[in-house]
C-alpha cells in the first residue's frame, strides 16, 4: 500500500553552499547585508503593455526575476526572502488573468524544484493559501514538503495575502483562545498576536523593496515591516535583476537604522 502524501517524510536536510557576500558586494560589510528582505513585485502588466502584449505576458516574464532574486539573495547570505505574489485583492482581477496566474503558480512550484534544491532553499507560503485551486495548492504543498529539510534561505510566497487580513485572522484566533480558556485576556499583548500570525517564525523585514515606482506598501506585511527600510525603484519587476538588487542592498547598508529613536549598532 502506498503511503499517503501527507505522511511522507521530507527528504534529508541539504546544506547550502557557503554564501559569499564579500565577493559579490565587496563594498558592503557582511553585517550590513539584510537578514530578511520583502519585495512587492509590481509592474508586470505595465511592462507587457509597454511591449504591446497582454498583461499575462508580464507575469510569465516575472518568473525570471523571481529566480534571479532568489538565487542572488541565497548567495548573499540573506536568511529570508518574502515575495508578494498574489494579494487577497487580486481575486477581483479579470477571471482569465486569475486563472492564468493560478496555472503559472503551479508551473513555478514544479519547475523551480531543481533550482530550490540546488540552492538548499526552504520554500514556504503565507496567506489564505487554501483559497487556491486544488491543483495549484497541491503543487505548492509538495514543493514545501520536498524542501522542508533544506537549511539555506527561506523563500516565502505571500499568496491570497493581505496585511489587514493577516492581522484580522490573528485577532480572531486570540478571541477564540480567550473564549476557550486557553488564553487570559490580560495576557493579550504583541507577543500573543505575533504568535498567531500566518508564520510566527518569520523574522521582521529589514529591507522592503517595491518595483515600478509606486510609493505605497499595498497591504504587504503590515506587522513585519514596522521598522523596515523602504526602497523604491522605477524598474518594472520583469526587468529587475542582480544589479537592481545590489543597488537596494547598498542603499540599505548606507542607512542609519532607528528603532523608536535608538540607533542600531
Amino acid at each position: 500500500m502506498r503511503t499517503p502524501p501527507t505522511t511522507r517524510r521530507p527528504p534529508a536536510a541539504r546544506r547550502p553552499p557557503d554564501p559569499s557576500p564579500e565577493k559579490i558586494l565587496p563594498d558592503v560589510p557582511v553585517e550590513k547585508i539584510p537578514a530578511s528582505i520583502g519585495i512587492i513585485m509590481d509592474g508586470n502588466g505595465r511592462w507587457a503593455k509597454r511591449a504591446g502584449w497582454e498583461r499575462i505576458k508580464g507575469h510569465t516574464a516575472g518568473i525570471d526575476s523571481v529566480r534571479e532574486a532568489s538565487r542572488e539573495c541565497a548567495r548573499l547570505g540573506v536568511k529570508e526572502l518574502t515575495l508578494y505574489a498574489f494579494s487577497v485583492e487580486n481575486w477581483k482581477r479579470p477571471r482569465k488573468e486569475v486563472e492564468y496566474l493560478m496555472r503559472l503558480l503551479r508551473t513555478f512550484a514544479v519547475d523551480e524544484r531543481p533550482e530550490i534544491e540546488s540552492n538548499a532553499i526552504r520554500f514556504t507560503t503565507i496567506g489564505r493559501v487554501d483559497d487556491m485551486p486544488k491543483v495549484t495548492l497541491d503543487a505548492l504543498r509538495e514543493t514545501e514538503r520536498l524542501s522542508a529539510g533544506n537549511e539555506g534561505m527561506t523563500l516565502r510566497l505571500a499568496l491570497s495575502y493581505g496585511g489587514r487580513t493577516e492581522l484580522g485572522d490573528a485577532a480572531r484566533r486570540i478571541a477564540e483562545d480567550v473564549e476557550a480558556g486557553r488564553l487570559r485576556a490580560k495576557d493579550v499583548d504583541e507577543a500573543a498576536l505575533a504568535a498567531r500570525l500566518y508564520d510566527p517564525s518569520m523574522r521582521d523585514v529589514d529591507l522592503c523593496i517595491r518595483t515600478a515606482g509606486e510609493m505605497r506598501v499595498s497591504n504587504f506585511l503590515l506587522w513585519q515591516i514596522s521598522y523596515a527600510e523602504l526602497y523604491v525603484t522605477d524598474v518594472f519587476w520583469p526587468d529587475f535583476r542582480k544589479p537592481h538588487l545590489h543597488a537596494a542592498i547598498r542603499e540599505y547598508a548606507r542607512r542609519e537604522r532607528r528603532f523608536g529613536g535608538l540607533i542600531a549598532k
